[in-house]
């Protein structure tokens, strides 16, 4: 069973290549949202994406949120 330290969150890609999508993520260990993501692509890329200021939570009080936003950074090639 999860804990809320190590639960997991929705990130929700705002713009960028991958702009409309949401992937499932885990929070740090501290139960903070992460500041950064990569989500590897096609063709030995990764696309970069940074913490936005869009939160949501349930309606049960958590501390934590249920989704996140995030935005476009880069995209890195390997």
């Amino acid at each position: 069973m999860d804990t809320p330290a190590t639960g997991s969150y929705t990130a929700k890609l705002i713009d960028g290549p991958l702009e409309g999508r949401t992937v499932a993520t885990a929070f740090l260990d501290s139960g903070d949202p992460r500041p950064r993501i990569e989500l590897n692509a096609d063709g030995g890329k990764r696309y970069v994406y940074s913490r936005g200021a869009g939160l949501e939570y349930d309606g049960d009080n958590s501390s934590q949120p249920t989704a996140v936003e995030y935005r476009f950074i880069e995209t890195v090639f390997d």
